[in-house]
């Protein structure tokens, strides 16, 4: 049965709370993407933004799947190797990444660059979620997935504001 889309919106909202995420976390990201290119950007700006993204049913399927592979993994309930590459999110396995690139895709562009400079950077919130001794979560995907939230919001805002750009001016 499918789901209708404010059911799982809801659903995802709450899995990204039970993991420790929130959503004020990922819009500071977002600010600190977009806080060079406008001068007039508030956190609220960047949480509408982020609720904005969460609200697309693309974006709330690979939030629930990256969330259930992690926990599966936390679980010990994958098939050997999977199992392992999760558990120790090897720097091989790209499907982390892959799923992630589902969420920026919607917007453009302008996410893929903002997305690889979460990934590489990986700041406060994807910091955390990314520092395996922290925790005993896994959080294989998740992390990623926060980044490409963050990215994707930001380009959303970015094209929102197409005047900030010196070729618009």
């Amino acid at each position: 049965m499918v789901q209708s889309g404010s059911k799982l919106h809801e659903v995802a909202l709450k899995k990204l709370k039970s993991r420790g995420v929130k959503l004020e976390e990922i819009a500071e990201l977002v600010y600190d993407l977009q806080k060079p290119y406008l001068s007039d950007i508030t956190m609220e700006i960047c949480l509408e933004n982020v609720q904005a993204v969460l609200r697309k049913r693309e974006v709330q399927n690979a939030v629930l799947t990256g969330i259930e592979l992690d926990v599966l993994a936390e679980e010990g309930k994958l098939s050997s190797p999977l199992q392992e590459i999760i558990e120790e999110d090897e720097s091989l396995y790209g499907i982390d990444e892959i799923l992630a690139l589902s969420i920026v895709n919607v917007y453009g562009s302008i996410g893929f660059t903002n997305y690889g400079f979460l990934d590489k950077t990986k700041p406060k919130l994807i910091k955390r979620l990314d520092d395996h001794t922290q925790s005993n979560q896994t959080h294989t995907f998740l992390d990623d997935i926060v980044g490409a939230i963050a990215a994707a919001a930001a380009s959303r805002l970015a094209h929102g504001n197409p005047g900030m750009s010196k070729i618009m001016k």
